[in-house]
């Protein structure tokens, strides 16, 4: 269990609150979306996670250890961060030595080392790329590779800043299946995202944080509900949803394959 415990962050004295008292817990295989509009605080939440903040007041727990004061380099024992724009976390010549960087440092060597390499560049579909430079790779393909470097160290928990940002549809579906990969293996993955789409339609749980607080924190179906008034937050209804409300019985659709299975089914119905 990984845990902000009513944690208070500003960036300096006399400075606004980013966040004010804030509590929350992340469950192990938990799929996560953190939303909320720009400069709410959800990659604030992240990085206070990580250690690349500290909280003015509160803790940060790691199976109920205080692990507050351990800086970054002693929580990616357990935690990886795939920043925004990925090739700014590499630097080694070829993917191959940025995967193996982490490990390395772990203290693994030979064929522990080689080992834990090969399955992360396996699971995240780029040992074809192993000898390339990462910074002439694409962004999703740069993303795979950090997620690797992550998975290579063994993470259990895996921090995505606006990973289908830039992206195309196809690069953007690869992800999601990698991530719900990862899910299934146990790894508990935060979403940072403005990505309505992606929120309802894989996330199992949604985080929403606005005026310094999380405003919500629940199912997607609740949120994209009617009664879930997302907009209040500056967050828009996925278009599956609303054409869901347009049919008979107004079903949930998290996305347009719902929606289309949805609507062939109650036409096939009503012959």
């Amino acid at each position: 269990m990984l845990e902000l415990d009513h944690v208070t962050f500003q960036y300096g004295p006399g400075l606004p609150l980013v966040l004010d008292d804030v509590s929350l817990s992340v469950g192990k295989g938990e799929f996560i979306a953190v939303t909320g509009r720009n400069g709410s605080g959800k990659t604030t939440i992240t990085r206070l996670l990580t250690g690349l903040e500290k909280p003015v007041k509160g803790r940060i727990l790691y199976n109920g250890k205080n692990v507050t004061e351990e800086d970054p380099s002693r929580r990616s024992r357990f935690i990886g961060y795939v920043f925004q724009q990925p090739d700014r976390q590499m630097f080694m010549p070829t993917v191959r030595e940025e995967v193996a960087f982490g490990p390395y440092h772990q203290g693994k060597r030979g064929a522990e080392l080689e080992n834990a390499i090969d399955r992360a560049l396996e699971a995240t579909d780029t040992k074809r790329l192993e000898n390339e430079y990462p910074r002439t790779l694409s962004r999703g393909e740069q993303q795979r590779v950090a997620i690797a470097s992550a998975l290579a160290m063994d993470t259990e928990y895996l921090v995505l800043d606006e990973p289908t940002s830039g992206q195309d549809g196809k690069e953007r579906k690869r992800l999601v299946t990698l991530i719900r990969d990862l899910q299934e293996q146990g790894i508990s993955i935060l979403l940072i995202t403005h990505d309505m789409d992606i929120v309802a339609g894989a996330c199992g749980r949604v985080i929403v944080v606005a005026h310094s607080k999380i405003v919500f924190d629940g199912k997607p179906e609740i949120l994209f509900s009617e009664e879930g008034c997302p907009e209040q937050w500056g967050l828009a209804y996925p278009p599956s949803v609303l054409l869901g409300r347009q049919l008979p019985g107004s079903p949930y659709c998290k996305d347009m394959d719902t929606f289309e299975k949805t609507f062939l089914q109650l036409k096939e119905e009503s012959k």
